[in-house]
């Protein structure tokens, strides 16, 4: 039977649905807890829907367009809100847009949609059977099997008879009579194990993938001056008017174009073609290529090849990244550098590793770069070049970059409103040397260095966004230069460069984060950004003058603004955010009313019957006087003079902030959650020392001291949490993935009395064999070509575990390879642990598991493993 979100999703399509805003009945309650279980808690379709994307104001701000769909529906259409009557369109759908494909995809389409909530239906029965097996039903656990084989016998049978009918008609028009003997001849029946070998390749073959589904809409942009936009389905460019709701289509090929957006005039648009950029004219369909090849003079000393190609504004200039020709071809051979990431090219090896699907093992590859290997950064440079088809000499580069054995990376180019210059920022790491330069749009002067920076702790980063926080902003009346650096307060923070008097001054200052920049007032006379300013476990949009830095919240707080988007006349933004109250859904709000209207809903109502307890931040301080954010779930009839087992999570390390006052994460919220609903234990999130988004010293805390900072603060945690928390610090158990599998070993094993047991996943043991672009920022130099993170390795730390351990990987992992925690795990045998080492794997998973171990399957083993060391809090 075809599940019910199936048909409303089809409902939606005939009905061409006219609001985005959706009306659901009344909210289930919330379950007992007792009735609480995994199989619910992680059922096999998520209770999460899709966020809105890319939502983005007209020219005038009156309209709203952004991509989704409500729960249940495949892909991400066009709709558009309009501010002023409150009315939401829905511009595409599956049923609208199947006029622009062949019959053949969008039977393909459907049929997979189909397929899938039958594979998702059929799953979910087997896991509650699993499930109730386990209690003692009498259940048959082969039935799902045995009907899939019978209906493969069905088919064959089938085809069978079919060309049996076919071969007899052949030979009866050919008169012959010796065929007759042959059919009499029974062909084999499979054996049972060969049925299920079939029918695991025919499994594999019907796993629906996403590309199987429906995408919807990839992208859009607005005109400049008039409402109409244009957006991108499957690779190919329409363009929908709003006065008449036409829509037009623009492109018809087998390539994948990339829409850049409009013409300053709004006569034609722009569009990417793999690294070529051509412009079309509506009137007339002419097209013409922009960024037209590099053509050298056969004594040039170096030829170059486009990377990457900027626009102005006004499309009078466009600047293009280059790198040196001999360099891009190894590039695209494989001969070489073979990766790129910010202008550098990366040196790589390829590594093994083990493949257990099959009869036998086989070997894979998979890429590499490891801190002791040569460098292969390419040459590069900056071509800046006016928007002209008039043939003329390719003028020098405006600067170039030598490459080699170093660190080396830059941001997009910056243009300002009006194309008269052009900004960027280059950051030498192993240097820590940061440069903004400066030029004035023109194909022969030369850029300037405006800012530099040289770190005084002997580390220049801004943190693992470089090209996202870095890149350098222009104010709409281009006098200034924002930019967002870590200087003096030991935050991310905006700062303003003065192009006249070249004075460079902070915007904003304080003990918070503000490292996202969404634009500014046409008058230039303030900004809107990202910040934690208020709530270090949330992030909110703030309007700032740019004159004083005094910051007003937009929108709610203690929510966490996901993403957002702002009115080019600073009047309404466009916000997803949320909270574990309310779950995150796209708002849409008057900045001087305050006045909020929600867009989406995005989530099953059925969340809501098993979130059956919410959770309760707290902080402290730890030795060093670092402020630590948490949160913790507590089960009900809880009092703080309890005695109770506790379970601490961390995620921790660098990139990562687990402490947000939105996140639903599978381990430290979902899982903590049910463990004090269903079993009466204290559970606690924590975001130690070496966690991004906080300050500096925070996040550069373990650099070169890797795990002892994160080690401190879970042992001033236990002290914290001592009294008042109704914790035995004697019952506790730690658990982490990723860094925080790592972390949760380095702990056990540099403090074993600390904790009770503890769960590692999929931690990266060796540092020495992880990737270099996170290890040689997060914990320590390199030193080439010798491989000295070494040093921190866990395996000669091992020998000191003392109580329960519990390793758990997937055996695919390419991330954190799985050989890590292979050999940590030889170590601890090596040393006389087996008693109270074990080790849980996924053989066919990747750094997140989810192949033959399902979310649900790895928290039953925590579950197990927890009870069975800490006992029960009820």
């Amino acid at each position: 039977m075809v599940t019910n979100w199936i048909a409303l999703g089809l409902v939606a399509c005939l009905a061409g649905l006219t609001g985005g805003e959706q009306t659901r009945g009344a909210q289930p309650q919330p379950m007992r807890a007792e009735d609480l279980t995994l199989e619910k808690l992680y059922r096999n379709r998520s209770y999460a829907g899709q966020q809105a994307r890319g939502a983005d104001f007209s020219h005038q701000g009156r309209y709203l367009a952004y991509t989704w769909n409500p729960y249940g529906e495949n892909g991400s259409d066009l709709y558009i809100h309009d501010t002023r009557d409150g009315q939401t369109k829905r511009v595409t759908s599956l049923e609208l847009m199947k006029q622009y494909d062949p019959p053949e995809t969008i039977e393909h389409f459907l049929k997979k949609a189909q397929d899938r909530e039958k594979q998702l239906a059929e799953t979910q029965e087997i896991i509650d059977a699993q499930a109730a097996y386990l209690l003692g039903a009498n259940i048959d656990l082969d039935k799902w099997d045995l009907a899939a084989i019978e209906k493969l016998k069905k088919e064959a049978d089938e085809k069978k008879a079919k060309a049996d009918a076919e071969k007899q008609g052949t030979e009866a028009d050919a008169g012959s009579t010796s065929g007759g003997q042959g059919r009499q001849q029974q062909e084999r029946e499979k054996e049972l194990w060969e049925w299920r070998d079939e029918l695991k390749q025919r499994r594999e073959k019907d796993n629906v993938r996403p590309q199987d589904l429906y995408p919807g809409v990839q992208g859009f942009a607005w005109a400049h001056k008039s409402d109409e936009l244009i957006f991108s389905y499957r690779g190919d460019l329409f363009r929908y008017t709003l006065g008449n709701g036409n829509i037009a289509r623009l492109t018809n090929t087998d390539r994948a174009e990339s829409l850049v957006g409009y013409t300053p005039n709004d006569d034609g648009y722009v569009y990417q073609d793999g690294a070529s950029i051509f412009r079309s004219d509506f009137s007339n369909g002419r097209q013409v290529q922009l960024n037209r090849a590099l053509v050298f003079s056969d004594e040039a000393e170096k030829k170059y090849t486009i990377q990457r190609t900027a626009i102005s504004e006004d499309g009078r200039w466009m600047a293009i990244n280059a790198m040196l020709q001999e360099e891009a071809t190894a590039t695209a051979t494989g001969r070489g550098a073979s990766q790129q990431t910010g202008g550098a090219s990366r040196n790589v090896r390829q590594i093994q590793y083990m493949d257990y699907t099959s009869r036998f093992a086989e070997s894979r590859t998979t890429q590499r770069e490891l801190t002791e290997d040569r460098r292969r950064t390419p040459a590069t440079a900056i071509f800046i070049r006016k928007v002209d088809e008039t043939p003329s000499r390719l003028p020098e580069p405006v600067i170039t970059f030598e490459g080699g054995d170093i660190w080396f990376e830059y941001t997009p180019i910056s243009f300002s409103k009006d194309g008269g210059q052009y900004a960027f920022a280059t950051w030498e790491r192993e240097k820590d040397l940061l440069k903004v330069y400066l030029g004035n749009s023109s194909e022969t002067d030369k850029p300037e260095v405006a800012i530099e920076v040289k770190d005084d702790l002997g580390r220049a980063d801004m943190g693992y966004e470089m090209n996202t926080t870095v890149v350098p902003r222009f104010t709409p009346d281009g006098k200034t230069l924002v930019v967002v650096l870590d200087k003096e307060t030991g935050h991310r923070q905006p700062w303003a460069y003065d192009i006249a008097s070249k004075s460079l001054r902070p915007i904003v200052k304080g003990n918070f984060e503000a490292n996202t920049i969404l634009g500014f007032t046409p008058d230039s006379s303030k900004m809107f950004l990202i910040s934690n300013k208020d709530d270090w476990a949330a992030r909110n949009v703030y309007q700032v003058d740019m004159a004083s830095g005094a910051m007003s919240l937009v929108g709610n707080a203690g929510e966490f603004h996901r993403s957002a988007a702002i009115s080019k006349d600073g009047a309404k933004a466009a916000i997803n955010s949320g909270n574990w109250v309310k779950r995150p859904e796209l708002h849409v709000i008057d900045i001087a009313s305050s006045s909020t209207k929600t867009l989406t809903d995005s989530y099953d109502p059925e969340w809501h019957s098993v979130h059956v307890l919410q959770p309760e931040r707290f902080s402290f301080k730890n030795r060093h006087g670092d402020d630590l954010q948490c949160y913790m779930f507590k089960p009900k009839g809880w009092r703080a003079s309890d005695k109770r087992p506790a379970i601490v999570y961390l995620y921790g390390g660098p990139t990562s902030q687990s402490v947000q006052v939105d996140s639903f994460q599978g381990t430290g919220y979902l899982f903590g959650m049910y463990m004090a609903a269903k079993h009466g234990y204290v559970t606690i999130t924590i975001d130690t020392r070496g966690n991004s988004f906080y300050s500096r010293s925070f996040s550069d805390a373990n650099w070169e001291n890797i795990g002892q900072p994160q080690t401190e603060d879970l042992e001033d945690l236990l002290k914290h949490i001592d009294r008042g928390y109704g914790v035995n610090t004697k019952l506790v158990g730690l658990t982490g993935w990723s860094f925080g599998g790592f972390q949760t070993q380095y702990t056990m094993y540099t403090k074993p009395d600390l904790f009770a047991c503890g769960i590692a996943g999929a931690g990266p043991t060796e540092w020495e064999n992880y990737n270099s672009f996170y290890s040689t920022l997060a914990v320590g130099k390199a030193d080439r070509p010798r491989p000295i993170l070494r040093k921190y390795s866990l395996i000669p730390l091992a020998k000191n575990l003392r109580n329960p351990l519990l390793l758990v990987h997937g055996m695919l992992d390419t991330t954190v390879l799985y050989q890590d925690t292979v050999n940590v795990y030889r170590a601890l045998l090596e040393s006389g642990k087996e008693s109270i080492v074990d080790i849980f794997l996924d053989p066919d998973g990747a750094h997140g598991m989810g192949a033959a171990v399902k979310t649900r399957g790895w928290h039953k083993k925590y579950e197990a493993f927890f009870l069975q060391h800490l006992g029960k809090g009820n």
